[in-house]
């Protein structure tokens, strides 16, 4: 194993350890490399709601990069199961369309924070989810 490898499983060891969940395949892989270029292990991806939350139980992800709009369950919805079987889970929620489209819920949610799609960087990954 070369130092790069190391520090990557150390990170992953330290609670770095994601789940992707959105509908769009394309999403998912842009995330899922700028999720790894920033240190973290993403372990998993879903593309639906039921598939997150089954997927969550699974794999035991610290942090969840959560899309809203989902085919069978909102990300709210989903963001409440998964909270419910792990209250220490940080769900991070986004979206194509801005927050203030969804009033009072993304705070209602439990979730530690909302990004814009368009808006998703490394900068707000470390500032939201560290």
């Amino acid at each position: 194993m070369n130092a790069e490898q190391s520090q990557l499983g150390e990170q992953a060891r330290n609670g770095r350890r994601v789940l992707v969940v959105d509908d769009h395949a394309s999403f998912r892989s842009c995330a899922r490399k700028l999720l790894e270029s920033e240190g973290y292990d993403v372990v998993g991806e879903a593309a639906d709601g039921s598939s997150a939350v089954a997927l969550a139980a699974e794999l035991e992800p610290e942090y969840v990069l959560l899309d809203i709009q989902l085919p069978d369950i909102d990300g709210f919805a989903v963001a409440e199961r998964m909270l419910a079987g792990d209250p220490k889970l940080q769900i991070l929620l986004v979206s194509s369309r801005d927050r203030s489209c969804y009033g009072t819920l993304v705070e209602q949610s439990g979730a530690i924070g909302f990004v814009t799609k368009g808006d998703l960087s490394g900068v707000d990954l470390e500032r939201l989810i560290g």
